[in-house]
């Protein structure tokens, strides 16, 4: 059953020195089978949430629970839950066999079933040939691959990942990210994984939960938490963002008008529970904003000054000074981008009501 809950959190808080806390009052539910990013800021509670799932901490307060079971004081190699760290953790006097028998060793399999798991378990992540050699004779994405098959090898119900890519180059973490992605969905276990890499979560997750300072701000699928960010923490957390801050002048429905310091409207879709005279933190994405003739047809029209070109190789980024504020991106494919533009021009940037968010006026 798909929406069948694994993992539960409730209540839970934790704080090391007995006053402050780390995690805050969690409630979440973790759903058989899927795919959740712990996604945050340093501090922000996320490895805290996996400590405690896989044993390394206890809460301070509040009840975890796995697959019916009440967890809070069940020792760490009592859970059967795989783990994945950033550093491997890898035995060096093992071979890569060794490492990966370990764990079935310690769970007192026959020898012939050992023998079939690690086999199978090297198959899984391409390095059937590779079983005799020892983690040191191994690059870093093999040694990420080893760690791997070891925390799926026992086939638990749970396995947890913690940065598990963080020590590998761009290129190599992008492919690692694919394929323990494609690894989830053809054996169907639950993994819950902690990053701070925002494109990361958005590439591989079902669901993303967004921390900060020991609260979920948001959990939602990536295209939900980019599209629709709950508030002006997950718009500038989440992907490139645009914030425009001004004064809520009037409501209509969904929609808003907004007055920004140089006097200019915005009219916006009304997301935080604001009443005139507030103020707001508007977000509209890179990619939403039209420039010049593409602009005319937009509810929304301001003038703005080119400051700066960033070529980045399929596009060009034009940060842009908007109602007096810097820092304002437009994305522009290459072939768009036309040879007469120079620092400096004023130009006319627009979108539409639809694509800017005011949400809570973001802390300065």
């Amino acid at each position: 059953m798909a929406d069948e809950v694994l993992v539960s959190f409730r209540g839970v808080q934790k704080s090391y020195d007995g006053e402050s806390l780390i995690v805050k009052n969690l409630d979440l539910d973790i759903r058989r089978g899927e795919f959740l990013t712990l996604l945050g800021p340093s501090g922000s509670g996320k490895t805290t949430c996996l400590m405690m799932l896989a044993g390394f901490e206890t809460p301070s307060h509040g009840e975890i629970h796995f697959d019916g079971k009440l967890l809070n004081h069940i020792p760490p190699h009592k859970r059967n839950i795989g783990m994945v760290f950033q550093n491997y953790a890898l035995f060096p006097h093992m071979t890569v066999a060794e490492n990966l028998a370990y764990p079935l060793t310690l769970r007192k399999m026959g020898k012939s079933e050992i023998a079939d798991r690690v086999k199978n378990g090297l198959a899984m992540v391409r390095l059937e040939s590779l079983g005799h050699r020892y983690p040191g004779q191994l690059s870093g994405g093999q040694q990420q691959r080893v760690a791997l098959a070891r925390a799926l090898v026992f086939e638990p119900k749970l396995v947890l990942m913690d940065e598990p890519l963080g020590a590998l180059d761009k290129q190599l973490r992008e492919h690692m990210q694919l394929e323990i992605k494609h690894l989830h969905e053809r054996l169907g276990v639950t993994v819950v994984y902690v990053t701070h890499d925002q494109g990361e979560a958005l590439t591989m997750s079902d669901r993303v939960a967004v921390f900060k300072d020991g609260i979920i701000q948001q959990i939602d699928t990536a295209s939900t938490l980019y599209e629709s960010p709950a508030n002006s923490f997950v718009a500038n957390f989440i992907g490139e963002n645009n914030t425009l801050r001004g004064e809520v002048v009037d409501l209509a429905g969904e929609l808003c008008d907004v007055r920004l310091h140089d006097g200019a409207l915005v009219k916006a879709r009304r997301v935080a529970m604001l009443g005139s005279g507030e103020v707001t933190s508007m977000s509209v994405r890179p990619e939403r904003v039209r420039l010049n003739a593409a602009a005319a047809g937009c509810e929304n029209r301001l003038q703005a000054r080119l400051m700066e070109f960033i070529y980045l190789g399929d596009h060009v980024r034009l940060r842009m000074e908007v109602a007096g504020q810097g820092g304002f991106i437009v994305k522009v494919p290459v072939g768009e981008v036309d040879a007469a533009w120079q620092v400096g021009d004023m130009m006319d940037v627009g979108w539409m009501a639809r694509d800017v968010r005011a949400l809570d006026a973001l802390a300065a």
